[in-house]
């Protein structure tokens, strides 16, 4: 009897420690989370079978697409050209630090052939994982493999949203089946791809609630306590608090705002549309490195996005902006990566970005021949340069610095001007911004 009492109590144990935890959440480390706002810049990718409507990804459904014509879109998807190594090399080439694919799109389909729903990759012409040659190609180009996937689906039955534009489509559903078949997906996705970061969205809608959000979120930590979640598993969006579910901010389609004690990642299309569409309207060369600097100026980091055509290749003008993006990175790289927004915040004639005892500081557009900073207490200036280039003069005074701008700055994007101080330039409180 007393033999069989320990073994009762040592099963009890388990099963309580079980439930512990998952109640309370594991959270990402803190030295992990760090590593990934080193990164600076990703490569986030919208695609699925609705590229051959050249429609926007999930939203269109019901809306430019009738649902039996969108969901019957891929039994004529074969992106031929898909080529996972090209992809991964545009990226490499641009500057990106890791990629995010949308592996589950609000639209439900599944562009890897899951064991846990038949409207996948597998059932299509194509039949080729996407995800699982991105992975690889990933791995293989040291490009870290980072996965999307949705918080709702509306072709999934037990979802009780079937139509955002109609609520006479819905259905009752059955969260808790829905939840276990989320899952199952995303157990499949972390085990068999390893991503390094896992992305989703679609917290808004009412059959989700934050509860929901930290369940999911305990679960994928119960599978892989080092994967980083963004924040959109929770209804809380806008901060990081104790109603939030994730680890960290993502404003979309805007720059975040200057931020140093919550991590934030900035999501913005390279076009308007995030899915694929034709002549759609691209930002410059120009805009995009200045949305860069503006992002790592504001201590976070660029996810930016570009949407595959329906052969599967991005396009070729996306992929030439992309390629002037990673030139500047080239010359002007140390001034991104591995680097802190300040201590001045930015405006629209620069920003800046310091790293040990240097501050980089962005020049966007020349405006007369000098630069005014503000003053920093203790703190001078032992050298400046160009980066890359020749010495820069400058003066300071009680009232602050006021840095000489070459005759002719040396980059139509955005030049770099590092200023070596006297002092480590990460340890400087941020002040306000000079004029």
């Amino acid at each position: 009897m007393k033999k069989t009492a320990i073994i009762i109590l040592y099963l009890f144990s388990i099963i309580k420690v079980g439930f512990a935890q998952q109640d309370i959440p594991v959270k990402t480390p803190k030295t992990v989370l760090d590593d990934f706002m080193s990164k600076r810049f990703g490569m986030f990718i919208h695609f699925g079978p609705v590229t051959l409507r050249g429609t926007e990804i999930g939203w269109s459904r019901n809306k430019e697409v009738a649902q039996e014509d969108y969901d019957n879109l891929y039994k004529e998807f074969n992106p031929v050209l898909f080529n996972a190594d090209a992809i991964v090399k545009a990226a490499k080439d641009a500057g990106m630090k890791y990629l995010v694919i949308t592996a589950k799109h609000h639209d439900g389909f599944a562009l890897w052939p899951s064991a846990f729903t038949d409207y996948n990759i597998s059932k299509t012409p194509y039949k080729r994982d996407i995800v699982a040659e991105l992975a690889a190609a990933c791995k293989k180009q040291g490009v870290l493999f980072c996965i999307y996937h949705t918080v709702l689906d509306w072709h999934d039955p037990n979802y009780p949203i079937h139509n955002p534009y109609d609520s006479t489509k819905n259905v009752k559903g059955n969260m808790v089946a829905f939840k276990t078949q989320m899952k199952n997906e995303l157990e499949e996705l972390i085990t068999k791809y390893h991503p390094y970061l896992l992305w989703f969205d679609g917290y808004w809608e009412k059959p989700w609630t934050n509860a929901d959000g930290q369940e999911i979120y305990n679960f994928i930590k119960s599978v892989d306590p080092n994967v980083i979640v963004n924040n959109r598993l929770g209804k809380e969006s806008e901060k990081l608090n104790d109603q939030s579910v994730g680890d960290y901010l993502t404003p979309e389609q805007r720059i975040g705002q200057l931020n140093m004690s919550e991590p934030w990642e900035s999501c913005i299309t390279i076009c308007q549309q995030w899915a694929w569409k034709p002549n759609d309207k691209m930002k410059s060369a120009r805009e995009c490195i200045q949305t860069l600097v503006k992002t790592a100026a504001g201590n976070g980091n660029l996810l930016f996005n570009v949407g595959p055509m329906p052969d599967g290749r991005i396009e070729a003008r996306q992929v030439e902006t992309l390629q002037q993006m990673g030139a500047w990175l080239k010359k002007y790289g140390e001034s991104i990566y591995g680097t802190k927004d300040g201590p001045f915040a930015p405006n629209d004639n620069y920003a800046v970005t310091r790293r040990g005892n240097k501050i980089y500081l962005h020049i966007f557009q020349k405006k007369g021949n000098k630069i005014a900073l503000p003053n920093l207490p203790g703190v001078n200036i032992a050298n400046a340069y160009v980066l890359g280039g020749t010495k820069v003069n400058y003066n300071q005074d009680t009232t602050g610095y006021s840095i000489d701008l070459p005759q002719t700055l040396p980059d139509a994007n955005s030049n770099v001007i590092v200023l070596e101080l006297n002092k480590n330039a990460e340890e400087i409180p941020v002040i306000a911004a000079g004029k």
